[in-house]
């Protein structure tokens, strides 16, 4: 019975109950619309990662194999190619016996024979639209067909799987015997990342959620609890109204789940197209489980009904509860000091580190102290300027406002705490993304972008080896035979030879260094043309300097902070290896700069067979390639915090509806005493305009603030040279910017109601 009489009240409770049902309904609509649309992200992301990691296969080249020894053995070759700095992934395989199955590859029907390759669609495509000479050359032999997409990450891989024969393969470094394909998942360190962020993205989108609904379903909670009081003095039990309450609010955020169900599947094909790891995942997999929507259909509501009890504690004390309110006490001035102490435990050992690394866990705990401090500051900071303003203030709507901001800022700040995370997070990313990016495009002054790296042999490659001298002549001569083409030779210096059983040689210096860590050799005319590298002492004809972090680093910034590598005092290599590098040193690396990028993807296909007969495991990228992959990532996490930002202020101007109709509904009786004296409505709209969008200014500015407090000193730390400030782009100004805008303007659509419930005529009071 009281479960129908809840309903009844619900849908048949006049118009005020039916536009607080509709208001309820769609702000939790967009709110579950908001957390569907990342849980199908992160389940796309987890099914991906999840997939077996084909690529991850090892196998076994013992010394002095022989062809056929291991049945069903295939031989195996896998390395990374790249055409315009999108990585292409490439096996070569050879079966031993035909009379043998052999081991299958995820998306293939069987392994490609000798003379022909598979690739996935988006490759093929990509072939059929470039020259044959610029990528399809680098892969012998016929198409034989396409990939399924088991062996693929999503639609935008570029995969080819090459037939090869097996004398060819097994000269090739690199090649394993290989007996079985792995099906683990790929033990990547950047999947810990991803999750991180997701779970960040979700804290960052659950509050406000949450803050949401329970602004929601505390809408005209004032005149609801005279009600409630009233049905407790004619006898109703407080189970009994709790059960009324628990209706009204579940009602509307049931309704409000299934609508945001119904609105994600409407967005979903959109959805779809997002790149979060740099790539768009399948379709198909951008979905939240059965047992995820069964958890939202029934979780909201049950938030809902929880905020509904607890916005009506005062009902379930005695039938006067509604009567005996008490004035909340003001925030204290200690509520700041988390925040100040997080900044100045982030920021403090990074500036006065003196250059020394700062400790990982007081970084961590700096950041904790901030987020939390931003939440626990609010209240104390909204009464702050409120206090501020009504002293300085001198117009009516304005001293209105301050004063009720003054009297209640917990309940001014609760709608608006969502914001808070949500623009910290965004204003820290915004503001460091672009200064590491622009460091990294600044690397070497800026020349390095269109050299493309290409290394045989050196540190930590140690199955790959050297060119010989002669197949060094025979490469450097059709490079150098390409217009507009300058070439750096880096050779490998020369050190003693190893035993054949026996530990590496050391060098005969101080300690032992093993001898591929006795770095190369450069002549000093080419150097002469890649200056940002450094320049030798007059007269030198070759220098010895280590270029390993130049040819092997990820990470321009780092590269950078070791340029320059050539120097006065470098020491000069022996004159006659010197005179004759070319002709004495094996070749372990090249760099090559060529300003036309179709004659770069040739020179990156002449390459490819050197590259492969090398066993090297670099893929030959430009410098500009290299910082471009670690751009994409850092791009990708600015335009998901920047997206948390805009969903973020999207929720919270659903939720500041809600608050400002509940309001202007729950205040009718002094408005409308108000109006009846004289006051204009206009100054009334003012009223509730400021003091419902000065929280939300307030809290952005705050969190910003933060915000760069944070990155500022993270670019000093990176040590990024020629790096700019810590400014946020054009995007982050055009998101919040934006969203606050249209956080303003959605207040703006729930004024005109101050008008028709504060009419005369209806001046008439319960």
């Amino acid at each position: 019975m009281t479960l129908w009489l809840g309903l009844r009240l619900s849908l048949r409770g006049g118009r005020e109950a039916v536009v607080r049902l509709v208001l309820v309904a769609a702000a939790v609509a967009a709110g579950v619309t908001v957390l569907l649309s990342t849980v199908a992200l992160f389940n796309a992301f987890r099914t991906t990662a999840d997939r077996p990691c084909w690529e991850c296969t090892t196998g076994s080249a013992p010394a002095g194999w022989a062809l056929g020894a291991t049945p069903g053995a295939v031989l195996w070759n896998h390395r990374l190619d790249s055409y315009a700095g999108r990585p292409i992934k490439r096996l070569d395989v050879a079966v031993l016996d035909a009379r043998t199955p052999a081991p299958g590859v995820p998306g293939l029907s069987a392994l490609p024979g000798a003379g022909r390759h598979y690739v996935s669609p988006a490759l093929a495509e990509l072939m059929d639209a470039v020259p044959r000479e610029q990528l399809a050359d680098r892969f012998p032999g016929a198409r034989a067909g396409l990939i399924g997409r088991a062996a693929l990450s999503g639609p935008d891989d570029l995969v080819v799987v090459v037939g090869q024969s097996p004398d060819a393969l097994a000269g090739m470094a690199g090649t394993v015997a290989v007996d079985a394909v792995a099906v683990a998942p790929a033990a990547d360190d950047t999947t810990a990342l991803y999750e991180h962020g997701f779970g960040i993205a979700a804290i960052g989108l659950i509050v406000p959620l949450i803050v949401l609904i329970g602004t929601a379903t505390r809408l005209a909670a004032a005149r609801r609890e005279a009600r409630f009081a009233a049905i407790r003095l004619a006898g109703a039990t407080a189970r009994q109204v709790n059960v009324i309450a628990s209706v009204d609010a579940a009602l509307g955020a049931l309704l409000g789940a299934l609508a945001g169900i119904a609105v994600f599947q409407a967005v979903r094909p959109a959805l779809a197209g997002v790149s979060v790891t740099g790539s768009r995942f399948f379709p198909d997999v951008v979905a939240p489980t059965p047992p995820q929507y069964a958890a939202v259909v029934v979780g909201v509501p049950l938030a809902a009904a929880g905020a509904a009890l607890w916005s009506l504690r005062r009902v379930r004390i005695t039938p006067l509860g509604a009567a005996r309110k008490v004035r909340a006490s003001a925030p204290g001035w200690w509520r700041v000091l988390p925040l100040l102490a997080g900044l100045g435990l982030f920021a403090g050992p990074v500036f006065a580190g003196g250059g020394r690394e700062p400790d990982a866990l007081l970084l961590d705990v700096g950041l904790v102290l901030i987020m939390v401090g931003l939440m626990v500051a609010g209240p104390w900071l909204t009464m702050l300027v409120a206090r501020l303003a009504a002293r300085l203030t001198r117009g009516a709507a304005t001293l209105l406002a301050a004063q009720r901001l003054a009297a209640d800022p917990k309940g001014a700040f609760r709608s608006v705490n969502g914001i808070v995370l949500a623009v910290f997070i965004g204003t820290a990313v915004a503001g460091i993304v672009p200064a590491v990016v622009s460091g990294q495009a600044a690397a070497g002054g800026g020349t390095l972008g269109e050299v493309l790296r290409t290394s045989f042999g050196y540190a930590d490659a140690a199955p790959g080896r050297p060119l010989p001298p002669g197949t060094a002549d025979e490469l450097l001569a059709e490079l150098r035979s390409r217009p507009g083409v300058t070439v750096l030779p880096i050779y490998r210096r020369v050190g003693q030879p190893a035993p054949p059983d026996g530990p590496p040689p050391c060098d005969p210096g101080p300690g032992c260094r093993p001898d591929f860590m006795l770095g190369h050799v450069v002549a000093c005319d080419a150097l002469t043309a890649f200056p940002a590298l450094g320049r030798c002492a007059p007269g030198a004809r070759a220098v010895t300097a280590d270029f390993n972090r130049l040819l092997t680093s990820d990470n321009m910034l780092s590269v950078d902070r070791n340029l320059p590598i050539v120097d006065p005092s470098s020491p000069a290599a022996d004159q006659a290896a010197g005179q004759a590098a070319p002709a004495r040193l094996s070749l372990a690396a090249v760099l090559v700069r060529a300003d036309d990028p179709a004659v770069r993807e040739r020179i990156r296909t002449l390459l490819t067979p050197y590259v492969a007969g090398s066993g090297s495991a670099e893929t030959p990228l430009t410098f500009a390639e290299v910082a471009q992959a670690r751009a994409v990532l850092l791009d990708q996490v600015e335009r998901v915090a920047l997206a948390i930002v805009a969903l973020t202020l999207l929720v919270a101007g659903c939720g500041l509806l809600v608050a400002v109709v509940g309001g202007v509904v729950e205040r009718r009786q002094p408005f409308t005493l108000l109006r009846l004296c004289g006051t204009p409505t206009r100054t009334l709209s003012k009223v509730v305009l400021l003091e419902t969008a000065a929280p939300v200014v307030l809290a952005a500015l705050v969190a910003a603030g933060a915000g760069l407090g944070v990155a500022e000193p993270l670019i000093d730390q990176l040590r990024i040279k020629s790096a700019p400030a810590a400014l946020p782009g054009p995007a982050y100004f055009l998101t919040v910017g934006g969203g606050l805008l249209a956080a303003l303007l959605v207040i703006l659509a729930g004024l005109p109601l101050l008008r028709r419930v504060t009419a005369p005529e209806g001046a008439r009071f319960e």
